[in-house]
């Protein structure tokens, strides 16, 4: 259950109240109707889960965990309302998870923190700050920045000459920022850093001279970033990272990277300068991409794959170098074969 001491309950909903928020249909296993007054207090894992609880089943892998689980109402999938246990009420949708988010969104909102300028921070005097903003004690804010309103700056954070962050964005303790135009409603996790130089060098007879990177990160609407994670800016086109993406930790985007809206970045991916990535695109983690490629709207890649040619829309690849994931999958059943008959 979630520690009282980091997370607080706004308080207790009845089975109705989460059917409508979340738009799922109210039955049991048998068909009845459950009492939809019934009160619930609290989300939990189908393990951890009680009585007063709200449990949620959307991989296959946990059905037998479904089965034995003492959640008093679980969201589940219309195939599996005969698999749920006697008595628990279920709460069925085609998005288990969504459901999940939407009802824990409820149950633990944001907490609302006063909004103040520590005396610790470093502000400067030509810096725009909007209504309602909160920087951490350490934080320096360069010339000529713009907070929006409601915006957070976590401690000992950097935000760089000349940076724009739009209305409620939040940015953990210890990023740095710079070269960057952000968006709104940003969520940037500790140790982030955006708008560093991207790698970029030009080898030549008399060595390796730096090429200057002269462009920006442009980043969209509601996008989050995690931990750990580097942006580097452009070489003189931008790097773009489009509205509602989110990117895990320790993800590198190099320089020139260009990222559709709603795309999925896994943790410690890896994508080469001037790459493309289309709108709706979902990463596995490790994933790497070589630069100078386009990933088409709507692509899939497996986890630990490695890219090197483009690939078209809607299509989903794997392996290293990537292929067709078909292709993966024979390939592996003839690698799989052949070491068999060796032995």
């Amino acid at each position: 259950m979630p520690d009282s001491r980091f997370f607080h309950n706004s308080g207790s909903l009845t089975l109705s109240a989460i059917a409508s928020l979340t738009g799922a249909t109210l039955t049991t296993r048998g068909g009845q109707a459950p009492d939809g007054e019934r009160v619930f207090g609290d989300v939990a894992s189908l393990e951890q889960a009680g009585k007063d609880d709200v449990g949620f089943l959307d991989n296959v892998k946990y059905l037998d965990a479904f089965a034995k689980s003492k959640a008093g109402a679980c969201f589940v999938r219309p195939q599996y309302v005969s698999r749920a246990p006697e008595g628990m009420a279920l709460l069925v949708t085609p998005e288990p998870y969504f459901a999940h988010a939407l009802t824990a969104s409820r149950f633990y909102p944001e907490r609302e923190t006063q909004p103040v300028i520590s005396p610790q921070a470093i502000v400067a005097a030509s810096a725009t700050i909007g209504k309602d903003v909160t920087i951490a004690p350490g934080a320096i804010i360069g010339e000529n920045v713009s907070l929006g309103a409601h915006c957070s700056i976590g401690a000992y954070t950097v935000i760089g000459d000349g940076v724009m962050i739009g209305d409620h964005g939040r940015i953990g303790a210890h990023c740095t920022v710079s070269h960057a135009i952000i968006g709104q409603r940003i969520i940037v996790h500790r140790g982030v850093h955006i708008g560093q130089d991207g790698f970029g060098f030009a080898p030549g007879p008399q060595g390796i001279l730096k090429v200057p990177q002269l462009g920006r990160v442009l980043i969209g609407d509601d996008v989050e970033i995690g931990s750990g994670t580097c942006i580097d800016r452009g070489a003189g086109p931008d790097t773009v990272i489009g509205n509602h993406t989110k990117i895990d930790n320790l993800v590198q985007i190099g320089h020139n990277v260009r990222i559709g809206n709603y795309v999925l970045i896994a943790a410690q991916c890896g994508i080469s300068g001037s790459t493309q990535v289309g709108g709706g695109v979902m990463l596995g983690g490790q994933v790497g991409l070589a630069g100078h490629l386009s990933v088409g709207k709507g692509a899939k890649i497996a986890a630990q794959s490695g890219v090197m040619t483009d690939v078209p829309d809607g299509e989903t690849y794997g392996g290293s170098p990537a292929v067709p994931i078909r292709d993966w999958h024979r390939s592996s059943v003839v690698m799989a074969q052949l070491i068999k008959k060796k032995e």
